[in-house]
């Protein structure tokens, strides 16, 4: 039996080089400007498709650009036997 060829998941996919240029906020403020066209509904079935395809890429340099941010802030500790680790910092 073979199965029919399977398209790429989103991970392997590498971001487009516009999107990996946006800020944080400007990917976020277009990728709920997707999402709320997409929840209308309107439009033609291609355009879905496409703003579906550039929103997971937004999603994933909104998810990088998180960690990135994350890894910056985490705590440098020192534990009782002098050895060096880092916790997440606590941004309460």
């Amino acid at each position: 039996m073979v199965l029919p060829d399977m398209p790429p998941s989103a991970a392997s996919v590498p971001i487009p080089p516009d999107v990996a240029a946006l800020s944080f906020e400007d990917a976020l403020a277009e990728l709920e400007r997707i999402v709320r066209q997409l929840e209308e509904g309107r439009g033609k079935l291609d355009d879905a498709i496409s703003s579906y395809e550039r929103g997971t890429a937004l999603k994933r340099h909104c998810e990088m650009k998180l960690r990135e941010a994350q890894a910056k802030i985490d705590r440098i500790t020192v534990s009782a036997d002098g050895s060096l680790g880092t916790e997440p910092a606590r941004i309460d």
